[in-house]
């Protein structure tokens, strides 16, 4: 079994709170036999892959096998092409570089439902959405990766892995893929 969770902002990527009160996959009524494959940290949103298949696991996760991860970003300020250059041919987090990956500035907002709660909002700072798809997950990756280059994220969804694609599905739902990405049944 392989599912798509569309994971809202403020949940963490497990079934098991670490502290009262927090929000976790338990909520979403997904099959009892699941669990993740990786991580979106609790302020991040987007595309969640959940499977009881260990042999996805590797499949999907393991670093020889590269499966790039697209994300959305939503940064603070207009980074320069010069500046995306940089990021793209990999910035130092820990000492070390990251590996290259392929940034664009996204034309258009992509059209994601508002968070809850929203984004901070600046009147006279402007943000953009970026797309960065990287074949590495150190943790917090993006994230520390546009702070070293001067644009914090203020918003980060993860939109594929691989061929697994976020497409529509609403925040908070899932659906049952078929091995291609496909969804045979949608839930909740």
């Amino acid at each position: 079994m392989l599912i798509a969770l569309n994971k809202p902002w403020d949940v963490l990527s497990q079934f098991t709170p670490e502290l009262p009160g927090q929000r976790t996959l338990a909520e979403f009524g997904l099959p009892k036999e699941v669990y993740p494959l990786g991580r979106l940290d609790r302020d991040s949103e987007g595309l969640l892959l959940l499977t009881n298949e260990r042999v996805l696991v590797d499949r999907l996760l393991n670093p020889c096998e590269a499966h790039p991860r697209t994300y959305h970003v939503l940064v603070e300020r207009v980074p320069e092409a010069a500046v995306l250059h940089r990021l793209a041919k990999g910035v130092p987090l820990d000492g070390r570089p990251t590996l290259p990956c392929t940034v664009m500035r996204l034309e258009a907002d992509p059209g994601y439902p508002p968070r809850v709660p929203p984004v901070r909002f600046r009147k006279n700072v402007e943000d953009c959405w970026l797309e960065l798809i990287l074949t590495e997950g150190r943790n917090r990756q993006v994230r520390r990766m546009t702070a070293a280059i001067g644009h914090p994220t203020l918003r980060l969804i993860r939109a594929a892995i691989g061929g697994f694609r976020l497409g529509n599905l609403a925040p908070g739902t899932w659906a049952e893929l078929d091995p291609e990405g496909r969804a045979l049944v949608f839930a909740r």
